[in-house]
């Protein structure tokens, strides 16, 4: 599977912790930025770079970190198919996938330190989406997108 990373300035140790820490385990990681914690980068950025990685098939799920985690997924989830999904412990990392049909993972480098944020993306990537129900209400948000203009067809 390949994973695509995202973060700003701030984030960039955790971003590498993490990036490394899947690699060992088999994931292709890409890295959208930051990439110097001397050179501001606003969290929108990469956010939209990874969203629009993900819908372009260029990878097939997302990791972002910013200091919550709330902003980076703003952005993302205005790309459409995207679902970002900030999480600061595993339950509802595994949850939003089985559930949401999450794509994207979003945590705060302020939030959860680096154990936990392991703890948080082994739940993630080791989820599936559920299906049966939650299916019509992962339609509903595809649809809603599609009201105000946004389209995407995986």
């Amino acid at each position: 599977m390949k994973v695509g990373f995202g973060c700003d300035h701030i984030a960039i140790e955790l971003k590498n912790i993490l990036m490394e820490y899947l690699e060992e385990k088999g994931y292709e990681c890409l890295d959208f930025g930051a990439y110097d914690p001397k050179v501001k980068v606003n969290y929108p950025e990469p956010g939209q770079k990874v969203a629009e990685a993900i819908m372009r098939g260029e990878v097939d799920k997302g990791v972002l970190i910013c200091g919550t985690g709330i902003g980076i997924s703003l952005a993302a989830n205005k790309v459409p198919g995207i679902r970002a999904a900030v999480c600061s412990e595993p339950y509802s990392a595994r949850l939003t996938v089985q559930h949401n049909d999450a794509n994207i993972i979003a945590m705060g480098t302020r939030v959860v330190g680096t154990e936990l944020a392991k703890m948080i993306v082994d739940e993630f990537f080791g989820a599936e989406f559920e299906g049966g129900r939650h299916e019509e209400r992962v339609r509903m948000i595809s649809g809603i997108e599609e009201k105000y203009g946004a389209k995407w067809h995986e």
